[in-house]
């Protein structure tokens, strides 16, 4: 004869609840941490491309005034020396040099990961010119002095992306 206790197999309803309640529980603490994972590394992403693109755009100055002092490029009366657009900083500027011909200052332009861009089209950027107020959201057009977000988000801090 078989003992009872030897013919129990699977589990009982309470354990199974209990399993359950206790994976809902570690679920709804996971889930959280997870999306504010999520949000940290873009904010990172986000400080990591602003800081790539005005290293470039104040390389791009550096580079003008150098030429301009060594009497490569003309003294412009007005002229900021700043780049008039973000694709000149892909595309490469003539600074009057022979080699190379156009010296570029980004491989290409880097994505804002809060305010991406449609499907084949170029990343797009808050711009402010030399002539613009520093919080100026209208890009005056003559030059590319500065870039922000154009995302209306909120960063963990409190701030907003567009301030950064």
């Amino acid at each position: 004869m078989l003992k009872k206790s030897a013919c129990r197999k699977g589990l009982t309803l309470v354990e199974l609840v209990i399993t359950v309640t206790i994976l809902g529980i570690l679920a709804s603490v996971v889930m959280p941490m997870a999306e504010m994972t999520a949000k940290r590394s873009k904010e990172l992403e986000l400080k990591r491309n602003l800081r790539t693109i005005r290293t470039a755009i104040d390389e791009f100055n550096k580079r003008y005034e150098k030429s301009v002092a060594e009497g490569k490029l003309p003294s412009v009366a007005g002229k900021s020396g700043y780049p008039p657009t973000l694709k000149d900083l892909v595309d490469g500027f003539d600074f009057g040099e022979l080699n190379p011909p156009r010296r570029k200052f980004l491989r290409r332009i880097p994505v804002d990961p809060f305010h991406p861009a449609e499907q084949g089209r170029e990343p797009e950027w808050g711009l402010r010119s030399y002539a613009d107020k520093p919080d100026s959201m209208i890009w005056g057009g003559e030059d590319v002095y500065d870039v922000y977000s154009l995302s209306e988000g909120t960063a963990i801090d409190g701030t907003r992306y567009r301030e950064w």
